[in-house]
């Protein structure tokens, strides 16, 4: 836990150099404290490139046939329901709720051969199928540390909804834990803001109880021990790792996570909430208020996941819940009207997230992944609908050093089965696992 307390640990008063920084929960088992612990990491791991992953999960699974691998040209009740876009790609087609990507498309590089491995609804790619295994985030944090030794920051975050608006749901999901650590241990679970993780529960500042009743009072507290080392001079004489413990505790590594310290006119260009507004969106189904939430808060879940891997965050997952399950029935909408409902915000989001990467220079430095756990069957049901299908889906890769302006692989004509080298699970982890770590070098790495 890290602790903020004075020289009594009562009330704040005189500050001596190590009064406030005590850190535990770095790691499993560690007892480092924090200027120990930055020290021990200044000479790094060389096996951890610098870069970073953006996975967006599309949860619900969206259907192949509508996003990145549509077929107009399928007989009636297989042929895409959305009409398609011509992309920047020769020859290659979007479906139609995506003419913002499509004009990227050249940025990108799509799988059309991935095979999900089953029809269920679950949360791989970010955990596998097996039982008790660790999310991807928590993988790498297990390898690149927990904490990121510039910015003090967590080097995995799971963002949802509830991160950017409080008035969205939760993060709880039956299918499974978006930030679950499996046997890795609570110490490497991605941290979750706005939810309660271990780990987020683990790098709480802890003060004296009505002092932590709002995060208000939390950061007033803060400010004022800021102001007060200030006028005591508390800094000076401090060793190099110290004065950085002290730094990232009090000088701003919190902002990452604080979108008003953003430009804007950024997060006017991010935000998707008047795309497909509360009103447009039909009350008759249950999923509504996730329907909402999503058009609310994808534009700016990917403005704050830039923010964070420019922070020094190596791993970020991002869910906007259950909106893709496209099957027609009492819960969810038909095809047609989930990508109305889904498509037009994912598209302007995603969009912008690649031309901010770009014009800041980190479009080969973070690595964006997009896909959901399963594909959808070719056959519409009677209701309008898509079912779940394991067989095929469609992956959307851009930046981290990858190929551009590709279309690795393709599906059947009906769109139901790979009609090429089908790309695994176990494929798809691997590439994100080579963008971020040099391999060979990892696997002689000591523990």
């Amino acid at each position: 836990m890290l602790t903020i307390a004075n020289s009594n640990g009562s009330r704040y008063g005189h500050y001596g150099r190590r009064d406030f920084l005590r850190i535990g929960a770095l790691g499993a088992g560690s007892l480092l404290s924090l200027p120990r612990y930055l020290q021990a990491k200044a000479a790094g791991s060389d096996y951890v490139r610098d870069k970073a992953i953006v996975f967006l999960f599309m949860q619900g699974g969206p259907s192949q046939l509508e996003t990145f691998d549509p077929k107009p040209d399928a007989p009636a009740g297989i042929r895409t329901t959305t009409g398609v876009t011509p992309t920047s790609i020769p020859g290659v087609q979007f479906g139609n709720a995506f003419p913002a990507l499509a004009a990227r498309a050249d940025r990108m590089t799509i799988v059309r051969s991935y095979v999900p491995g089953n029809p269920k609804h679950d949360i791989k790619p970010i955990v596998g199928e097996a039982t008790n295994q660790a999310s991807l985030g928590a993988l790498y944090a297990r390898l690149a540390g927990t904490t990121n030794s510039r910015s003090g920051l967590p080097t995995s975050a799971c963002l949802y909804p509830r991160s950017v608006d409080p008035a969205c749901g939760d993060a709880s999901s039956k299918f499974g834990r978006f930030n679950d650590p499996g046997q890795l241990g609570s110490g490497y679970a991605p941290f979750m803001p706005g939810g309660n993780g271990p780990l987020e529960t683990a790098m709480r500042l802890t003060m004296e109880r009505t002092r932590l009743e709002n995060r208000r009072d939390l950061l007033s507290q803060i400010n004022t021990l800021r102001r007060a080392a200030d006028k005591s001079r508390l800094i000076e004489g401090m060793d190099e790792f110290d004065q950085q413990a002290f730094d990232i505790l009090l000088q701003g590594a919190a902002d990452a996570f604080d979108l008003s310290k953003e430009d804007s006119r950024n997060v006017a260009r991010y935000d998707t909430s008047s795309l497909v507004t509360a009103d447009q969106i039909d009350k008759k189904w249950k999923n509504y208020n996730r329907y909402v939430d999503h058009n609310r808060s994808i534009g700016k879940l990917l403005l704050l996941a830039r923010r964070l891997v420019e922070a020094g965050v190596g791993f970020v997952t991002i869910t906007t819940d259950f909106v893709w399950d496209n099957h027609a029935d009492v819960n969810n909408v038909g095809v047609e009207e989930g990508m109305k409902y889904c498509g037009f915000a994912f598209d302007h989001a995603v969009s912008n997230f690649l031309d901010d990467l770009a014009e800041r220079g980190l479009e080969d430095k973070v690595l964006l992944v997009c896909c959901g756990e399963i594909g959808r069957t070719p056959r519409i049901n009677t209701r309008g609908g898509r079912d779940h299908w394991g067989s095929v889906a469609s992956v959307l890769m851009a930046g981290g050093g990858l190929p551009r302006g590709r279309v690795y692989g393709r599906s059947t004509p009906d769109g139901g089965e790979p009609d090429s080298q089908a790309v695994s699970q176990k494929n798809l982890v691997a590439t994100l696992l080579h963008t971020v770590f040099d391999i060979p070098r990892l696997r002689v790495a000591p523990n």
